[in-house]
This record gives C-alpha cells, structure tokens and sequence, in this order.
C-alpha cells in the first residue's frame, strides 16, 4: 500500500543508501517513483546513482544527508528543449540497514515560479529603462530653462513642446501598463457581454482616420452589411482594434495603405489562416472547439518582421532588431495588451510577415449565437 503511494505521488522521489563518504561509486538508488524515473530517464526502480544524476550540487547535498545527518537542499536544472528548474532536498533517513546510511531526496518542480520570477525582474527592468529616457529628458531640459535659455522665448517655447511630448510619452506607458495590470487580474473571467464587431471597427477607424493623411498612409475599410455579434467586453474590443490599427499606421511607410477586413463564420484554423509565401506564427490559441469566429485581419505594407523575431513579439516592452525605444511613438506594449486580451476572450492572435513584404496580424472572436448569448445581450 505504502509502495503504491509513493509511485503514485506527482514529485520526483528517490531513497539513496551508501555506505561511505566520497565514494560515489557505492551510492545507490533503492527507490524510484515513476515521477523520478520520467525526469531523469532511467527504467529501473534501483540502481547506481551516478546513473540517474551527475550534478555535483545534488550529490554534495545527498553526501551532507547521508553522512552528516543534515537536511540539505540545493537548485537543478534539466537541460534539453525545455529546461525546467527544481529545488532538491535530501533529508537523512532513519532506517536499520547495516553498514549503510539512507536519505529521501525529493525534487519540488520551480518552473513556472522561477519564469514568474525572471518575466517579474525583466518588466521592472524594462519598464525602469522606458522610463528613464523621458525622465532625464524632462530633467535636462528644466535645468536648462533655468539657465541660459530662461530669458529666450524661442528656445523656451521649444523645450516646453519637447518636454509636454516626454510628459505625454510617460502619461501613455503608466496607462498601458494599468491597463496591462487590470487586464491580467480579470484574464480568467470570460467576458459575458455582446458587441458589435463591425461597429467596433467602423468607429476605431473613424476616429484613427484623421492620422492617415498627416502620415500619408490610406485607410481601406469596408463595413459589413449587417451586424458582425461577438461575445465580448466593449471597451477591450475597442482596445485590440485600436492597437493594432496603431502599429499598422506607425510602420507604414509614406504613401503605404493600411487595408483592414472582416470575415465571419470561420473555423479556428481558418482564422488563423495566412498566405503561403509569409512565415505565420500564432500568438493565442483557443482550446479546439466547433466554434465559428468573426475574424479581424490588418494589413500593413511596412518593412516586415524576420521569421525569428515572430515569436517575440508580444513580449513586453520588445522591440524587433535594431530599433530603439524612441525610433516609433509607442510603449512597447499593444501587443502585450492585445494577447492578454484575446486570452481572455477566449479567442486568438496570429501574425504573418517577411520582410519587404509587410504583415498581417489577425484577432478572432467567438461569435455570438444561442439562448446564453441573448441572454447577455439583454443584460
């Protein structure tokens, strides 16, 4: 019964035994659950250590609990596709075995709280860096109006401008990144109401239209013929459309088109659906299900992404190759925001792009349809 247990138990356990210190050759494994035996790769429930595992941390640590009768602990990575992190702990067992010492060393999987950790250091560092540009901007600027340019109307008029665009700058990423946040908190929460799609995009398109000529870019947008129903929260959907309607414009060069369709009724695979010459990559997938999709599609004709910087790209704060953070106007996060977004919606995110060759970044949302769907749409 007991036996059962413990091969049952989801965390690698072994039971190591020896007989004296520094001799590695006489360390054995005389239990191996099926959680030990999958991490490191053996067949057998007992056998000789130094088969199983040859990190020189893990085996100090089992030294320590055999022969000084201490618990010790000590970190383990994996290596292979995908390296997985675990803190091991050895802890000196009181069994009567002649002539040997016994411990149980178990591995407590870290993964997910070791990435936590590291995306938690890499945002503060980011997030500081973005910061830092306008604030010592601002900073430079107050110093100098102070100064000599106190009495010059010209240069005062001139800084004013450049340090109300660095103040706006920093007002839009503490924007995006509460925005972000509160995003993230309700990412569970599927979205109960029912909206629009085509009047979403019509009236983001109406009002992103004035910022078309001043860049000398053409907007294509032609509305549906009737509804285009989608469960989703308004203010969310007005969110993805606007981002992505943003960076289309921002990356288009002079005399480029932004083209911006709409399609319903399609499967999953359809949606995210790309043309073959373009390197695809999807950002969001749903679950696999008979859902039908309204699909949202935003082409650019920009300078295109490189097919390894596709997986990066709605990291916070990343930016493809080369540019910096004062390059294009922006925080770093739209996409960011989109993928979180489309998360909870339940629905997907795929981008498309070569270089010279524009991209196309594609949203799909389940449509509305059925007695729950009405229901929403009432309340």
């Amino acid at each position: 019964m007991l036996a059962t247990l413990v091969e049952a138990l989801p965390d690698p356990i072994l039971v190591v035994a020896g007989a004296r210190r520094d001799d590695l050759s006489g360390l054995r494994f005389v239990l191996a659950n099926a959680a030990a035996r999958e991490l490191l790769r053996i067949t057998v429930e007992e056998g000789l250590l130094l088969s199983a595992i040859r990190d020189p941390d893990v085996l100090a640590a089992v030294d320590r609990a055999l022969f000084d009768t201490l618990d010790a602990d000590c970190a383990f990575e994996t290596t292979g596709a995908q390296t997985r992190g675990f803190r091991v702990r050895a802890r000196p067992l009181d069994v009567a075995w002649p002539g040997l010492s016994a411990a149980l060393v178990t591995f407590h999987d870290e993964t997910d709280v070791r990435r936590v950790e590291r995306t938690r250091v890499d945002f503060l560092a980011n997030a500081s860096h973005e910061l830092r540009t306008p604030l010592a901007s601002l900073s430079g600027f107050i110093e100098t109006l102070r100064g000599h340019a106190r009495d010059d109307p010209t240069a005062r008029e001139k800084f004013l401008g450049i340090m109300q665009a660095q103040a706006d700058r920093m007002a839009r990423l503490v924007a995006d990144l509460t925005s972000l946040s509160r995003i993230e908190l309700d990412e569970h929460v599927p979205p109960r109401g029912v909206v629009d799609l085509g009047l979403v995009v019509g009236e983001v398109v109406e009002a992103t239209a004035p910022l078309g000529p001043s860049r000398d870019v053409q907007l294509q947008w032609d509305a549906p013929a009737g509804p285009v129903m989608i469960r989703a929260e308004r203010d969310q959907t007005v969110q993805v459309v606007q981002n992505l309607l943003d960076n289309a414009l921002k990356y288009s060069p002079p005399g480029g088109d932004v083209r911006i369709e709409l399609a319903i009724g399609l499967s999953d695979t359809a949606a995210a659906s790309a043309p073959d010459r373009m390197p695809r990559i999807s950002l969001v997938a749903p679950d696999p299900s008979a859902e039908a999709y309204a699909v949202l599609r935003v082409f650019d004709q920009g300078p295109g992404i490189a097919r390894q910087n596709l997986p990066r790209l709605s990291e916070r704060f990343y930016r493809v190759g080369g540019q910096k953070s004062s390059d294009k106007a922006g925080t770093g996060l739209g996409l960011a925001i989109v993928k979180h977004i489309m998360n909870r919606h339940r629905g997907g995110l795929s981008v498309a792009s070569a270089e010279g060759e524009g991209s196309i970044f594609t949203v799909y949302f389940p449509m509305a349809q059925g007695p729950s769907d009405a229901v929403a749409k009432a309340s």
